[in-house]
């Protein structure tokens, strides 16, 4: 059964962990719908893994639920984990056996798993001329392409990925950036877990943020950027200009250089940047914008969450 094309196809409402007196999760919101590569973002202790840990059922919540397609997964594991592959930690595979070999095991675990499909499965992760070179030969990131080929074998409508570039060196984390991307395009949804904002930017679609078990941000990632980021303005007086735009809560910075404003407001703001200024008789020449990066935005929302 396919969810529909509104339904998302995780949600969580309210979802919370508390171990004992540390709230690892606290209230968390997220819908991830179909076709999206989604960036699960946060420092090292957030609460990332143990909501992982809930979405596939390892860790009951405190509070809260988690559905997949439609489906609570505590009531409908059993449906429900079929159409899902994960790669958690580093990927365990058997040292002395090929990258095919390794996969054949997996698929008679799995007991559904056709040669074709393994075959298929090599070739989306680009490792079919290596499948026959040995598991423990293999580079970092052609170690990681198998772990998301095993994953893939029964060609599951969402993957759910924890740390995947870690420990992998630029030519690695570029392999598996690609391997995503690619996965994203062919429909697949895909949920990264990460701490590296480097990476989640270029890669993913649509990002989440958390910190301290709570979500702190949320949405498409190109709107999310343009709503940290900040605008560029030329004008007539802009001595007056600082003045009028220091009043405004919408207003994060200021900087001049010369004529130039640096405001930090997005592009949402330009509007009434441009009334205000006309209203006092200052004039605008020039106003584009400079979009945030990922890791500025970050920056931006975590310590106002701080505050």
């Amino acid at each position: 059964m396919a969810s529909s094309s509104n339904e998302p196809v995780v949600r969580t409402q309210g979802l919370t962990k508390r171990f004992g007196n540390l709230v690892a999760v606290d209230d968390l919101n997220l819908e991830i719908h179909r076709g999206q590569v989604f960036g699960f973002l946060g420092p090292n202790g957030a609460g990332k893994t143990t909501t992982i840990g809930m979405m596939l059922g390892l860790i009951r919540p405190t509070a809260g639920s988690v559905e997949m397609f439609g489906l609570d997964v505590r009531e409908n594991l059993n449906e429900v984990l079929p159409r899902v592959g994960a790669v958690l930690d580093n990927p365990s595979l058997y040292p002395y056996l090929s990258g095919r070999d390794n996969l054949r095991i997996m698929a008679r675990l799995s007991g559904e798993v056709t040669d074709e499909r393994i075959e298929q499965s090599l070739e989306a992760v680009g490792l079919l001329p290596r499948a026959e070179d040995k598991f423990q030969n293999y580079s970092l990131g052609m170690k990681q392409r198998l772990a998301v080929a095993a994953a893939l074998l029964g060609d599951p409508e969402l993957l759910i990925l924890d740390e995947p570039t870690k420990g992998l060196d630029p030519a690695g984390m570029k392999e598996i950036r690609d391997l995503f991307v690619g996965l994203g395009k062919e429909g697949k949804t895909i949920f990264i877990s990460s701490h590296l904002l480097h990476e989640v930017e270029q890669v993913c679609d649509h990002v989440a943020i958390i910190k301290g078990g709570r979500l702190i941000a949320q949405g498409v990632m190109s709107d999310l950027l343009k709503r940290g980021g900040m605008l560029e303005l030329r004008v007539t007086d802009p001595d007056r200009a600082m003045e009028l735009l220091r009043r405004e809560s919408w207003v994060s910075s200021l900087v001049r250089d010369g004529e130039l404003l640096l405001v930090g407001a997005g592009q949402e703001h330009a509007p009434e940047i441009s009334a205000l200024l006309a209203k006092n008789e200052i004039f605008i020449s020039e106003m584009r914008a400079r979009e945030s990066t990922l890791e500025g935005f970050f920056l931006e929302v975590t310590e106002s969450a701080d505050g």
